[in-house]
C-alpha cells in the first residue's frame, strides 16, 4: 500500500473479524515500526503482547470506570478530561451510565493486543517547568504507536490507540510487571476489520495552517 493511502484510511478499528493474525505478520508490524523517532534516537518503548486470556479479562474492569467517566463527560456537552475547562459531572452521574455491550469486550479480546510502555528514564520532558499539562514526552512514544497501526494498516489490518488503561496505571503496572519508571503509554487492539472505510473526514488543511503566526494568513498552498 503507498504511504499516502495507509495515512488517509488509517481509521480508529475496533470491531474485528476472528481472524487470528500470525506471529510473522506481527514481527512484520513491529520491525518496521521500530524505525520511529524518538528524543535522542533511545527508543525507550517497551511493547507487551498480551495473549493470557485471564490478564485480558481483567482489563475490562480497569478500564470500565474511564469510559463510563468519558461517556457521561461527553453526555453533558463537554470534551473529556478536559484540563482546560474541565467537565462538571458528579459520581452518581458516572455511575449510571450503561457502556454500550461488547464494546470494550471488542478491544481487550481483539486478535492483537499491545501494551506501549515508555521508559521514562530516557524521555527529554522539554516543557516539564512549565504551568501546564505536559505533552513533550510523547513525542518520543507516540509516533511509535502510530507507527504500529500504519504498518498494521499496510497488512490489510486495523487497530486503534487507545488510553483508557492509562487512568488505571497502578493496577495494569502490576498486572504486567511494569517497572517503576516505565510509563503506560498506550492500548493497541489490533485485527482484521469487520469493514474497511476508505473515506475518513477530516478538516482541510486551510482551518489548521497558517502563515507567520497563530493569527496568521491562511495556508493555502498555491
Amino acid at each position: 500500500m503507498e504511504l499516502y493511502d495507509a495515512m488517509r484510511t488509517a481509521f480508529a478499528a475496533r470491531d474485528f473479524t476472528g481472524e487470528a493474525v500470525p506471529d510473522e505478520v506481527l514481527h512484520r508490524i513491529l520491525d518496521n515500526a521500530r524505525f520511529a523517532p524518538s528524543g535522542g534516537n533511545r527508543q525507550g518503548w517497551r511493547v507487551i503482547v498480551v495473549r493470557d486470556p485471564a490478564k485480558r479479562a481483567a482489563l475490562g474492569p480497569l478500564i470500565e470506570p474511564t469510559f463510563k467517566r468519558y461517556l457521561a463527560e461527553v453526555m453533558s456537552g463537554a470534551n473529556p478530561f478536559n484540563v482546560v475547562e474541565p467537565a462538571r459531572v458528579d459520581q452518581s452521574t458516572i455511575d449510571a451510565v450503561r457502556i454500550p455491550p461488547g464494546f470494550i469486550e471488542n478491544l481487550v479480546h481483539a486478535p492483537v493486543l499491545l501494551l506501549v510502555t515508555v521508559d521514562l528514564s530516557v524521555v527529554a520532558a522539554m516543557d516539564k517547568d512549565l504551568s501546564r499539562i505536559g505533552v513533550v514526552p510523547g513525542a518520543s512514544i507516540y509516533p511509535f504507536a502510530w507507527n504500529i497501526l500504519l504498518a498494521a494498516r499496510n497488512e490489510g489490518l486495523g487497530g486503534v490507540l487507545t488510553t483508557f488503561l492509562v487512568a488505571q496505571e497502578p493496577q495494569a503496572k502490576a498486572l504486567f510487571s511494569i517497572p517503576d519508571g516505565h510509563a503506560l503509554a498506550a492500548m493497541l487492539p489490533i485485527g482484521k476489520p469487520v469493514r474497511q472505510l476508505t473515506r475518513l473526514k477530516r478538516k482541510p488543511v486551510e482551518e489548521f495552517a497558517t502563515v507567520d503566526g497563530f493569527d496568521g494568513a491562511v495556508f493555502s498552498g498555491g
